[in-house]
């Protein structure tokens, strides 16, 4: 699950991927299998790319609202 969360959050699916990470850190501290690391990173990734696509759709918004181009 660790795999498929790292796979996620890169391939543009990060919120998912980050979400998938914390379900499989969760898991992983139950059974004790290995792939924290992997999680961790799905995590990380994942909540890092859904932060900047946010900052860069509210400076996207506010380039267009101030643009000269916008009909009053």
């Amino acid at each position: 699950m660790s795999i498929v969360a790292l796979i996620l959050s890169v391939v543009g699916l990060a919120p998912v991927g980050a979400i998938l990470g914390h379900v499989a850190r969760r898991q992983i501290k139950q059974s004790g299998e290995g792939g924290d690391g992997l999680a961790l990173a799905a995590i990380i990734i994942g909540w890092t790319l859904t932060g900047l696509v946010l900052v860069g759709c509210c400076v996207l918004a506010v380039v267009a609202f101030n643009s000269p181009n916008m009909n009053p």
